[in-house]
């Protein structure tokens, strides 16, 4: 069913390039003069889908805007620093901070990110508590709920309004499918649920479409790839840096599956990390039906493999540890 109903990765993409798709949606970008903030936000200056572009930062963020300002497209562009906070604030907001560097771990970017994600997802639910709320900063699986505690104290929380973009496990999980069995990768569509982490990632070969098969060894270690390609573009990089580009994309190609079905289209299914009742976890990824209000229907797990069965069992404690550590950094927030 969940195979059915989900378009062809990148499809939503391809289309916002199309001069006969027109709407007027305000976007904005909290984080934009960054390695990741930069390309989306020139993803969706492309897009005919935005009429209103907004970028934020806390440096460069109006160079950012006046350089995107001047590219042939319908959206405006306006970009503010840190005093403008408040008026930057739009429809649909998309928070992304900074990445991992190489001998960063999870803490350090726990460390960095929490109180950038909690001082930003304020001004959202103070200025616009009826955004959706798109969140890129990692780690996810805890920025997460640091979205929803801060809504909850602002008494404006909806659960179905706030997403973690996890969009890029599908996007690489696609690709390294279609390298494997020779297949257009913009064809091929693996659902990826749990979380937006290590172990805690899992692609759903089994329901893959179209259908794949590969035999046990290689199945593990494509699955091994899908859950640390984070990490083998750090060590590309020599440390320098992390997923920025294939993380614009992803956040680019979730925004516009969420315009399509804010705007009426009908069956856009995305995965993405959100309040949940699938599992024991709070939180948790699967495939979601989208609707003009946000999440229309969680499309749950489905039928699974044995192997993808012993993955949620192993991934939950680290999920549960995570949801846990960002409620509680709100909790403590003085």
């Amino acid at each position: 069913m969940l195979s059915a109903l989900a378009r062809p990765a990148g499809a939503a993409l391809r289309r916002s390039f199309s001069t006969s798709a027109q709407n007027n949606a305000k976007v904005a970008v909290l984080g934009a003069s960054g390695g990741i903030g930069q390309p989306l936000s020139l993803l969706l200056k492309n897009s005919p889908l935005v009429s209103r572009l907004t970028l934020y930062d806390i440096a460069h963020t109006p160079g950012v805007a006046a350089d995107l300002s001047h590219i042939e497209t319908r959206a405006t562009v306006k970009g503010t620093g840190h005093t403008g906070l408040g008026d930057c604030i739009s429809l649909l907001s998309l928070v992304s901070c900074i990445g991992s560097f190489l001998g960063m771990t999870r803490d350090d970017l726990f460390n960095t990110n929490a109180t950038i994600v909690a001082t930003l997802t304020a001004a959202c639910a103070q200025h616009c508590p009826e955004a959706m709320i798109c969140i890129i900063a990692n780690p996810v699986n805890s920025t997460i709920p640091i979205t929803a505690e801060v809504f909850k104290k602002h008494g404006v929380y909806n659960p179905n309004k706030i997403f973690g973009v996890t969009t890029l496990d599908i996007v690489r999980a696609n690709t390294f499918v279609a390298e494997l069995k020779g297949l257009d990768p913009a064809r091929v569509n693996v659902p990826v649920i749990g979380g937006h982490a290590g172990k805690t990632i899992i692609p759903l070969i089994s329901q893959c479409t179209p259908k794949v098969d590969f035999p046990q060894d290689q199945l593990t270690a494509l699955t091994g790839r899908i859950q640390e390609a984070g990490t083998e573009v750090v060590k590309a990089k020599a440390g320098a840096g992390s997923a920025t580009l294939s993380m614009a994309y992803a956040g680019a190609r979730f925004v516009f599956s969420l315009l399509d079905a804010v705007n009426g289209k009908e069956g856009v299914v995305e995965c993405s990390f959100v309040k949940s009742q699938e599992t024991d976890c709070t939180y948790f990824s699967t495939p979601l039906l989208l609707g003009k209000k946000g999440i229309e229907k969680n499309l749950g797990i489905g039928k699974i493999s044995s192997f993808e069965e012993k993955m949620i069992a192993e991934a939950i404690p680290e999920l549960k540890a995570s949801i846990k550590k960002g409620e509680d950094f709100v909790k403590n927030m003085k």
